[in-house]
C-alpha cells in the first residue's frame, strides 16, 4: 500500500553531522504526518521528531536545538537534519507516516520504514 524508502545514515564522529531522508510511495491521498524514531537493541521505540501536514513540529527534548526537521509535500519526503551528534544519538532510525490511503474511508494509517543505522563514534 505504502513504502517508506528512507537513506542517509551512517557513521561519523561526534560532532559531526547527518541528513536522513524518507520518501513515501503508493496508494497515497495524503499524508497527515511524517516523524523519525529511534530505537535502540532492547528498548522502546522513541519519538525523535514528527511534523504534520500543517507544519507542526513535536520533537524530543533530547535533539533539541540540534535535530531540524522538513518536509516537501509535493515529493512525499521528510528529512531530518542532525548536527552536533552525540554517541548516544546511535541508534536505528525509523520513517514514520500517517497516511490516507486511495479509494479508502478509514482512518489514516500508520506505516514505518525499514530503518537505517546511525553510528556516533567519541
Amino acid at each position: 500500500q505504502v513504502q517508506l524508502v528512507e537513506s542517509g545514515g551512517g557513521l561519523v564522529q561526534a560532532g559531526g553531522s547527518l541528513r536522513l531522508s524518507c520518501a513515501a510511495s503508493g496508494s497515497i491521498f495524503s499524508i497527515n504526518a511524517m516523524g523519525w524514531y529511534r530505537q535502540a537493541p532492547g528498548k522502546q521505540r522513541e519519538l525523535v521528531e514528527r511534523i504534520t501536514s500543517g507544519g507542526s513540529t513535536n520533537f524530543a527534548d533530547s535533539v533539541k536545538g540540534r535535530f531540524t526537521i522538513s518536509r516537501d509535500s509535493a515529493k512525499n519526503t521528510v528529512y531530518l537534519q542532525m548536527n552536533g551528534l552525540k554517541p548516544e544519538d546511535t541508534d536505528v532510525y525509523y520513517c514514520n507516516a500517517r497516511v490516507q490511503l486511495r479509494n479508502y474511508i478509514g482512518a489514516a494509517l500508520e506505516f514505518w520504514g525499514q530503518g537505517t543505522q546511525v553510528t556516533v563514534s567519541s
